[in-house]
């Protein structure tokens, strides 16, 4: 008789019969153990942290780990100093002693002195495991890893939680396979002052190279994890914003998403528009120098610096924004981006390999750009709506007609071609009654007449002012979609060309009317610019420096206001709302996702 076949199906990890054999039940199915792949130059060791991290949550470890993303809050800071003296390092490591080694006076039983020994850095490649260990007691012949933890003793049998109890016998492991002999762990809360002991037994160490094994397996995949299903964990998980677990369980199984995006940074961009200004710096603070003042900034207030025009920027200022991966533009006088300085850029390749997959796919192309246009294009129609205020409300019921017609030829048109020429028709519309958003005092002003879109150059004020908003929208996207990972020079409508950001006029197509647009309309009608804050030189028209400042906080005013996601009903800052979108671009790209949510105002 022959034996039974059986194949190994990917997806669990588990051994099946094939359709000759005696079928398996689930409860004689036999599980395969995957060994990890050995370690080398090319797959880096693990930090222990991130062990622990894995058996907290397996995505939260896979974002950290393999796709380096990280956020601070208020709980990393906090441990942050709680190391600062464990960190700082002191002690001495002797050497493991000998297999038998003769017993000498003043030593403990296997021959190696008592020692403390702080901050010390081990690997194993066997393991294929690094880890920085707070502290090594040395007594009796046995060495103890010990860990620091920032909060209290917690009331559990074990003495400690799992993925704090795998994460210190890990150190064991370490400690072990550089010749130490280890029977304990333990770990210092430095909240309650209290030592706890860790007894790294045999169900420990199994679970420990299990949690080691699984974790190296997942890099070596390079698959994302799923994200945790209504877990608590999420709730003060600092890197929710960036792993949306709720938002990928809308789109997977309806549920409802919890409020878990964190509250918007309370740092802003920092604009310079002065000539000949310098910026420096002065300790933690920005110093910015002109002829008639001199302005100090927190650092940490600051989210990124904007330099327009022949603004100077001082070695020592620019090394500390980029080690705290604070981004740099370089804009001309006109505002116009010229260059963007990041540290040392976004260490998730996987998402620009996605980019690059779903670009060079014209049919994913196209069916992206479709999408694209008939937001844009729905968002203008509800902003016109919403904004008429005078004018043949005849004209503006056709305008509104067409655009509602547009958007849905849009949303089937064939050909890239095709869908540009409707694109460019519905703008056509929608400028055509731009004017009608205009207050009665605004109207008074020949200077803020407007018959229809120009740029290159813009020829009245209200184009120069478009065009200035479109600008700034472009830098907001462009600082989005490269903080987030992607490459911004390569988009899916917007063809490639040498030095323009591609993906961020892409993204900012749906958002031209209610952040730009809407901005050009705010600072007409509460007379924030006013008719003598442009200068003309020729054809074009330009925003004096007093009209440009008025201009860019209105923007950012705009930014800061916050709106119910459409989709998922929770209130985020605009801000905050543009990385969400990106984030949300980013998990469709990789699959996470059938389908992108492009924002529709309501």
């Amino acid at each position: 008789m022959s034996s039974p076949a059986f194949e190994v199906t990917s997806d669990t990890d588990t051994l099946s019969a094939s359709e000759s054999s005696i079928p398996l039940s689930p409860s004689t199915q036999l599980t395969l153990d995957l060994p990890a792949p050995p370690a080398t130059a090319e797959t880096p060791l693990v930090p222990v942290r991130m062990v622990n991290e894995w058996v907290y949550c397996p995505r939260l470890a896979f974002l950290e780990w393999v796709d380096g993303e990280w956020a601070d809050s208020g709980d990393t800071e906090e441990g942050r100093r709680a190391h600062v003296r464990v960190d700082a390092g002191g002690g001495k490591l002797p050497a493991p002693p000998p297999p038998f080694p003769p017993p000498q006076a003043g030593e403990g039983r296997e021959g190696v002195p008592d020692f403390a020994a702080r901050s010390v850095t081990l690997a194993s490649e066997r393991l294929g495991i690094i880890a920085k260990i707070d502290l090594i007691d040395g007594e009796d012949g046995t060495v103890t890893p010990v860990d620091t933890k920032k909060g209290k003793r917690p009331h559990v049998a074990e003495g400690a939680y799992e993925p704090e109890r795998v994460q210190v016998c890990a150190q064991g492991l370490i400690l072990e396979d550089a010749g130490y002999k280890v029977t304990d762990g333990a770990i210092w809360y430095a909240g309650s002052r209290e030592r706890v002991r860790i007894a790294l037994d045999e169900a420990l160490r199994a679970k420990t190279r299990t949690a080691i094994a699984d974790l190296r397996l997942a890099a070596a995949a390079g698959r994302l994890p799923p994200p945790l299903i209504d877990s608590p964990k999420c709730t003060k998980c600092s890197l929710a914003g960036i792993c949306l677990p709720d938002e990928i369980a809308f789109f997977r199984r309806g549920l409802a998403p919890r409020p878990l995006n964190p509250s918007a940074d309370t740092a802003l961009p920092l604009y310079v528009q002065e000539p000949g200004a310098r910026v420096s710096k002065s300790g933690e603070v920005l110093v910015v120098e002109t002829d008639e003042q001199k302005t100090q900034v927190p650092i940490g207030d600051v989210s990124e610096l904007v330099l327009h025009g022949p603004v100077s920027l001082t070695t020592p200022a620019l090394g500390a924004l980029l080690r705290e991966q604070i981004p740099v533009t370089y804009a001309s006088t006109g505002g116009w981006v010229l260059g963007h300085t990041v540290s040392t850029g976004h260490k998730n390749v996987a998402i620009r390999i996605a980019q690059y997959h779903a670009a060079f796919d014209e049919r994913r192309c196209l069916a992206f750009a479709r999408n694209l246009v008939v937001a844009k294009i729905k968002n203008s129609r509800v902003f016109l709506r919403r904004n008429f205020k005078v004018g043949n409300e005849a004209e503006r019921d056709a305008a509104l007609e067409a655009l509602s017609r547009l958007a849905d030829r849009a949303a089937h048109a064939p050909t890239e071609a095709e869908l540009l020429g409707m694109e460019g028709e519905a703008a056509a519309r929608y400028f055509r009654l731009f004017a009608t958003m205009f207050g009665e005092a605004a109207r008074n002003f020949p200077e803020f007449a407007f018959d229809k879109r120009t740029r290159r150059p813009p020829a009245d004020p209200v184009n120069a002012m478009l065009s200035l908003g479109y600008t700034l929208l472009t830098r907001s996207w462009l600082t989005v979609v490269s903080a987030v990972g992607f490459d911004p020079y390569l988009a899916f409508y917007h063809r490639p060309r040498f030095g323009r950001p591609a993906l961020a006029l892409d993204m900012m197509e749906p958002f031209r009317s209610i952040l730009a647009d809407s901005t050009v309309i705010q600072v007409i009608n509460n007379g924030e610019v006013k008719p003598d804050g442009f200068v003309s030189a020729g054809p074009a028209v330009n925003l004096k420096p007093h009209a440009k400042r008025a201009f860019i906080a209105a923007y950012e005013r705009r930014l800061e206001q916050e709106v119910t996601h459409p989709v998922f009903g929770y209130r985020v800052s605009t801000r905050r709302l543009l990385e969400v979108q990106a984030r949300l671009l980013a998990r469709y790209l990789d699959g996470e996702i059938d389908d992108y949510p492009h924002y529709l105002v309501r």
